[in-house]
Parts: C-alpha cells; sequence; structure tokens
C-alpha cells in the first residue's frame, strides 16, 4: 500500500524552479531515501508534504489523504525532524516535550509515561531536567526525534537528521528508528548528507534541480550507474596495466574497475597468477550519485 503519492508536483520562487514535475510513491513501512544536494528540492518537498508550503500545482496524498484539503488530519499521523532544531532552547526537554504532546491530546499520567518512555530508548532520561539550550548537538537531536515520535506517528519525516552528528549518535538514533520502523511498520522518508544511510533504503530518488535523475532500490542503482571493482593485494602496477582497464592505487592494494560480475570472474579466470589475493565489491552511493548528477561528493557528504 501506498503512504504518500506525489504527481506533477510544482514549485516556483521566482524564476527558480525548486520543484519542476515531481512524481513519486512510498510504500507503507519501507526506508524511502531522497538524495540531492541543497538547492535540489528535497526540503521544498517536504515543507509541501507538511503544509507548510503550498505547491504551484500537483497533488500530494498523505495516508489516501490530499495534502490540501486535509492537511490537519494528516499532520496528525505524521512526525517530522526538520534541519534546525525546533525546541524551544529557555524551556527543559520535558517541558518541551509536554508541550508537543499536548498538542495531540497526550496529557498527565499518559504524557509522563510516553516521555519517560523515549527517553530511555533515546538516551536522555539524565537530561530531562535540563534546558535545551544547554545541551550539545547531539543531545538536543535526539529531543527532536522524541518530539516527532512522540504521538506514535506512521510516517516519519527525516529531513537530514544527523548532519554534524558524531558517529556513535548517528548509529544510536538509527537502531531507534531501525527498531521502531520493524516493530510497528512505520514509514521512514528520508533525506540525508550521509550516503551510507542510503545503503539499506527500500528505495532511493535523486533529485537534481528539481527533477528525478534517477530512481530505483539501491542495488538497481549500482547496478545501472556503476560497475564492479576487483581489489588486488601484492599485485605488481605493471601486470595490472597490461589489463588495459581504469585502476587506482588505493593504500596497499589497487582497484580494478570493471563493467560488472561477470566480468570481473572472466578477468580473474584468465589471469590467476595476478588474483591470488582479491575482493569483488559493487559501486558505492557515491559513485551513483556521481554518475547520475555529475557532482561530486566532498568529506562523504552532499
Amino acid at each position: 500500500m501506498n503512504v504518500i503519492e506525489i504527481k506533477s508536483l510544482y514549485k516556483s520562487f521566482g524564476e527558480v524552479k525548486a520543484v519542476n514535475d515531481l512524481s513519486f510513491k512510498v510504500k507503507q513501512g519501507e526506508l524511502f531515501a531522497f538524495l540531492g544536494v541543497n538547492g535540489a528540492g528535497k526540503s521544498t518537498t517536504i515543507s509541501m508534504m507538511c503544509g507548510n508550503l503550498t505547491p504551484d500545482s500537483g497533488s500530494i496524498e498523505i495516508c489516501g489523504r490530499d495534502a490540501e484539503k486535509h492537511i490537519a488530519e494528516i499532520t496528525s499521523r505524521i512526525g517530522v525532524v526538520f534541519q534546525s532544531s525546533v525546541l524551544d532552547s529557555v524551556l527543559t526537554v520535558r517541558d518541551n516535550l509536554f508541550s508537543r504532546a499536548s498538542l495531540y491530546g497526550i496529557t498527565g499520567k499518559a504524557a509522563r509515561e510516553r516521555i519517560d518512555e523515549l527517553a530511555s530508548l533515546l538516551g536522555f532520561s539524565d537530561l530531562l531536567k535540563r534546558t535545551v539550550g544547554k545541551l550539545s548537538g547531539g543531545q538536543r537531536r535526539r529531543v527532536d526525534v522524541a518530539r516527532a515520535l512522540i504521538h506514535n506517528p506512521e510516517i516519519l519525516i527525516l529531513d537530514e537528521p544527523t548532519t554534524g552528528l558524531d558517529p556513535q549518535t548517528r548509529k544510536h538514533l538509527w537502531s531507534v528508528i531501525d527498531s521502531l520502523k520493524k516493530q510497528r511498520n512505520m514509514t521512514v522518508f528520508l533525506t540525508t548528507h550521509y550516503m551510507e544511510e542510503t545503503a539499506d533504503a527500500d528505495y532511493v530518488v535523486i533529485l537534481d534541480s528539481g527533477k528525478i535523475a534517477a530512481e530505483g532500490t539501491p542495488l538497481e542503482l549500482k547496478n545501472n550507474y556503476t560497475g564492479d571493482f576487483i581489489t588486488v593485494y601484492g599485485a605488481d602496477e605493471k601486470n595490472v596495466q597490461a589489463l588495459k582497464l581504469p585502476y587506482e592505487q588505493i593504500r596497499d592494494a589497487i582497484r580494478i574497475s570493471v563493467k560488472n560480475t561477470e566480468q570481473a570472474r572472466d578477468l580473474i579466470l584468465a589471469n590467476p597468477k595476478l588474483f591470488c589475493d582479491f575482493e569483488i565489491s559493487k559501486g558505492k552511493m557515491d559513485d551513483v550519485f556521481l554518475a547520475v548528477t555529475g557532482k561530486k561528493l566532498e568529506g562523504g557528504v552532499l
């Protein structure tokens, strides 16, 4: 079942076409990755999905409801973690979450229990009495996620949720999100700068200048836009050069580019002395993104 359906969506700001004839579907319970460099149209699309912006044309349906006509009903079924924190810095963590819970009719004992549950799950029980303004970036992000989950949403929208976080905090957040996704069949709609976060996505859409440049499962995208690689250890570079294939030196090895696994197999069988110590791997999502958009990644981010 599709829980999000976007058809022929357009949004311009002056002469800039931020979203240009965008159409896609998101299935219930899947991790959907929405990728693109800054300015590609990701956040504009999310703002229209949440009712913060009105499309110039096109349609958005979430949980079977038209976003233009039933946004109040839709917002009760989605949770959103925006790029920038929307927490009140002068209130305590607990007061921020109590305030948010009350908007969904969760009060009193039910609110206290839900806040304590999320605080334990996300590892900030010791921060509930602290004002948000005194939290670190990683601590604040955990509370942002709790805020989005306070009403048990069917769809969790994450707009670059882990940018700037340390690896340990990122890993913990994803562990919690993945667990909730599996337990509750929750749909996760993700935009991210970290390509490794898309490796386990069920479906990926790559945006470029407001349009879909490519889409598919990670495996489909890798097969369509990148080849395979043979990393060979202890090889003489002259012997690798004789293969007349693209290659690069990486630390104590040489990485050879091949079209696919079939070519890799044939190459190894034809050159057994060269390939004594090797491994075969597919291209990464970084390679896919570069091939699709022509834009390079710097420092592991888009």
